[in-house]
């Protein structure tokens, strides 16, 4: 198969794989490439598609790449490049009469304009048409890499250690962040997920027109908007009814006016994840959550304190003057939230489809065994976001089938049992915030 070139952006490393993964398997293309020649550092990646067709619809929806190109030459040095275009005969024929640009780049250097014009003037015997730099027929792209690795002084090396051609093929969708840019929304709040992590999240939950995507824990409606974007039916549910309700024309339905998906984004409701009042049966294509962990905003979920007098019961009493009293809430730890979350997603969700959630871990505790699993699902990808002393993950699912045996039940709740890089998540978090805090007033 050809090789073409994934130039991807500057922006979480680590989700860039899991994205570029889950759009091989939306679009349905073959899609071959080393891991092991990848690093988070370099935003370059060589893969074998079938055809430039294939690459189009392999990121035509894409956050996190740039671009793709049809790789012709990748060589050591300029000279030897060179060579290898002159040989190449699939581009001296298809572009005699095509209108031409060229795009010269670096990667770890820059180069002078007169730099660039020099090495756009070396390639004067490829047979094309006129210069256009708008729309152009045919995007002729020259890459120097000089890699990242830096010595004493920060010196830069003279030569890159390669250089690549090629011919541009496709393009990214990374306009949709500033379409969705929480700058621009009505309503949000202070743990609204931002448009480019919320947009990655609904492409590797498979979003897709006619699928059907839920939210447990709504919030402000982040997931709701960008799953819908792609065609999702979505729906939202949140223990906390005020975020759904929002304040005055500020709410989840406000936003998904301002983006015309009101036929899209069905509806809200209040409820909890521990009493909720879905029918036990698949239905959800996708779950894609940001579940409470406490750094913002506590978890909490229904139930009565050891003190409460209230007695027992469907339903909470009446206060004395005939309203209907809220129903009381108890902590939430992390632990028992992911536990009841992927419970759910076992019953609810449709084998194949994906649970797609953020799981927060301490740092220097977490280790790859803390990931829960479970005998009715695979992981699929693991990625992290880093805050110093702990980060967020998101962990994406894929449910296998519906009926496991005792022995895989058992098996399930035992791993779910296990999970010692979330347990108890806020009190530490919060533990290591109040040291921090006491050694700066030490200090002071």
């Amino acid at each position: 198969m050809p090789e073409y070139l994934v130039i991807f952006a500057q922006f979480h490393m680590d989700f860039r794989l899991p994205e570029l993964e889950s759009l091989a398997v939306l679009e349905g293309v073959e899609l071959v490439y080393d891991r092991a020649s990848y690093t988070d550092d370099h935003p370059f990646l060589i893969v074998n598609l079938k055809s430039d067709e294939d690459a189009q619809r392999l990121i035509r929806r894409s956050i996190l790449i740039k671009e793709v190109v049809r790789l012709y030459a990748d060589e050591k040095t300029f000279e030897d490049l060179l060579d290898v275009v002159r040989d190449t005969k699939e581009i001296h024929g298809p572009y005699q009469n095509s209108s031409f640009r060229f795009d010269v780049r670096a990667f770890g250097h820059t180069l002078s304009q007169e730099e660039q014009v020099e090495r756009i003037e070396l390639f004067c015997f490829l047979p094309c048409g006129a210069v256009k730099i708008k729309n152009p027929d045919v995007v002729f792209t020259y890459i120097e890499d000089y890699g990242t690795v830096f010595t004493r002084g920060h010196y830069r090396p003279e030569k890159p250690f390669r250089v690549l051609f090629g011919v541009l093929v496709a393009k990214g969708d990374r306009g949709l962040i500033h379409t969705y840019d929480l700058k621009k929304r009505k309503y949000l709040g202070t743990t609204s997920m931002d448009a480019e992590l919320s947009l990655v999240m609904a492409n590797q939950a498979l979003a897709r027109p006619g699928s059907f995507i839920l939210d447990p824990f709504v919030g402000t409606g982040s997931f709701l908007i960008t799953c819908a974007h792609y065609g999702a039916f979505t729906m939202g549910s949140d223990i906390d009814g005020r975020q759904i309700r929002g304040k005055g024309d500020r709410n989840i339905e406000s936003n998904a006016v301002q983006y015309k998906l009101t036929n899209r984004v069905l509806d809200t409701l209040v409820a909890d994840l521990a009493h909720h009042p879905w029918r036990q049966q698949p239905f959800w294509d996708a779950i894609v959550c940001d579940p409470p962990y406490g750094v913002r905003a506590g978890a909490k979920k229904l139930g009565r304190g050891q003190k409460s007098k209230v007695p027992p019961g469907p339903l909470e009493p009446k206060k004395p003057n005939g309203e209907q009293r809220y129903p009381q809430t108890v902590p939430y730890e992390m632990h028992d939230v992911i536990v009841d979350l992927i419970d759910f997603a076992g019953v609810h969700l449709v084998p194949g489809g994906r649970l797609v959630y953020w799981l927060p871990t301490i740092t220097d505790e977490y280790t790859p065994e803390d990931i829960p699993t479970h005998p009715k699902f695979r992981l699929i990808a693991n990625s992290a976001q880093i805050f110093g002393t702990w980060c967020r993950r998101l962990i994406t699912m894929e449910k296998l089938h519906d009926e496991p045996s005792d022995k895989e039940a058992a098996q399930g709740a035992e791993a779910l049992s296990a999970s010692p890089a979330h347990a108890k998540f806020r009190s530490t978090y919060f533990k290591e915030a109040q040291g921090k805090l006491e050694q700066l007033k030490l200090s002071e």
